[in-house]
Order: structure tokens, then C-alpha cells, then sequence
């Protein structure tokens, strides 16, 4: 963790950097820069519901053990926060699941997302933000199909290329809608100057997000970009939950 966060306070850092040393200015002359600029590099462990019910039957009546588990999202992201606004983007990705049968016939299966949410803070204390929030979710999931048996039945290069194996990669897009809420408690540090022109103040954000994701709309499964028909099409809206970590900063010029 404390390494997680020495990388949150460098990336601070040198935006901050940045900015203060950025001597652009407009055609009236004066600096672009002439507004406050705040946001937060952070870390979100999330938990959301993924059911494996359908996959689960089509896996087993290809002899294939039922895969579990697939929960929980690790995201990266940042929030840029103008006045009362926050607004936060994201990418995250699952842990893979994995099963495997007695012929070395192996099941993997992960995701991956990319958000973006709009949030009100609705208290203007500087020591924690409350703010409701609505978001967008584009995510894929890819599930993995390593025949290995029949993968490592020769040596040979070039009847490797054309050995016949089970072994296919699938996939499949969907877009969510994200409602929920967020809270964050403001850790303060100490503030630095930069040549006495610039005033970074600095925080460390814990929080909480929470709310539903909807699922509105599914791809089809597909592999090589072929599209497949009776595959696993249940909705995955769900409720989630998430632990909210980072290094907050407000650049603002003395």
C-alpha cells in the first residue's frame, strides 16, 4: 500500500508540476491558468454480483466444471472536480476465474470495464464530499477455452499449426447505466508552494461508492468477430459496491 501510495503522490506531483510551470497565455496575455484545478488519482475496489448461472449449464454439458466467483473489479481512476461538480472515469478489470476438467480441458474467464460518472457534491464542508452520481458503464467479457491435451500433443511446429484442438477464445460487449452515490472523507496534508506562484494543496481521499448498474444492452457472443447464436444472454444488472482510495489535489495560483 505504501507503495501504491508513493505512485498516487508522484503522479500528483508532476501534474502539479506541470501546471505551475506552464506559461501559456491568451491573446489578452493573460495565463490560461487562472482558475482552480482539483481531482484525485485514486484506486476502487468494487463488488458486483456476476451470474454465472447460464455459462455455468452450457460449460457442464460440455463436460466442462462450472467456473465462480468473478466479483471483483480492481479500477483505476480519476475524478476532476470543477466547484460543486465531480466528475470521475475509470478502468477496471476482474481477477480471472478458472475451472478444469480431468482431460486438461481448461475454462478461464474475466472482464474488463470503462466508465465515466457526473456527480453533485451537496455538502460544501472541505472535509468530505457526498455527492449522488449517474454514470455510463462499457465493459467486455472474455472467456477462454485452452484445450491443452491436444495443444501439447506433439513437438513438432508445423503439425502444431494444424492440429485440431478445442481451444477458442469468445467474447462479448455491454453497456451499463450506473445510479448510485458516493462519499469521501479528506484526509489533509501539507500544502506546498511551487516559486511562490503556486499552491498545491494535498489529501488523501477515503471513500465509498454505491449504487445499481443497469445492464442495457448485450452483443452477441463472438469469436473471431463471428457472432454466435443460444449463447449465456441473461442480463447482469446488480447492485455494487465500492472502496475508494487516492491522492487528491487542489493546484490554485497565489
Amino acid at each position: 500500500m505504501k507503495k501504491v501510495l508513493n505512485l498516487l503522490f508522484l503522479a500528483a506531483m508532476l501534474l502539479g508540476a506541470h501546471m505551475a510551470t506552464a506559461q501559456t497565455t491568451t491573446s489578452d496575455g493573460k495565463s490560461w491558468f487562472n482558475r482552480t484545478i482539483a481531482g484525485a488519482a485514486q484506486i476502487q475496489v468494487t463488488y458486483r454480483n456476476n451470474n454465472f448461472d447460464q455459462l455455468n449449464r452450457i460449460l457442464n454439458n460440455n463436460n466442462i466444471p462450472s467456473l465462480s466467483g468473478n466479483d471483483i473489479w480492481i479500477n483505476l481512476s480519476m475524478n476532476h472536480i470543477h466547484k460543486q461538480w465531480i466528475f470521475e472515469d475509470g478502468i477496471g478489470l476482474t481477477p480471472l476465474s478458472t475451472s478444469e476438467n480431468g482431460n486438461n480441458l481448461k475454462a478461464k474467464y474475466g472482464q474488463g470495464q470503462l466508465y465515466f460518472r457526473a456527480g453533485y457534491n451537496v455538502v460544501k464542508t472541505p472535509d468530505f464530499r457526498l455527492f449522488p452520481f449517474v454514470g455510463l458503464n462499457f465493459s467486455a467479457a472474455m472467456l477462454k477455452i485452452q484445450d491443452k491435451a491436444r495443444e501439447e500433443s506433439t513437438n513438432d511446429f508445423s503439425q502444431e499449426l494444424l492440429t485440431s484442438t478445442s481451444s477458442k477464445t469468445l467474447y462479448q460487449g455491454a453497456f451499463g447505466i450506473e445510479l448510485g452515490g458516493g462519499y469521501d472523507y479528506l484526509i489533509k496534508m501539507k500544502t506546498k508552494r511551487i516559486d511562490n506562484c503556486v499552491e498545491i494543496q494535498r489529501n488523501i481521499p477515503i471513500g465509498i461508492r454505491a449504487g445499481y448498474y443497469i445492464n442495457a444492452a448485450r452483443s452477441d457472443w463472438k469469436v473471431d468477430g463471428h457472432s454466435l447464436d443460444n449463447g449465456p444472454d441473461k442480463g447482469q444488472s446488480a447492485i455494487f459496491v465500492s472502496l475508494n482510495i487516492g491522492l487528491g489535489y487542489s493546484i490554485r495560483k497565489l
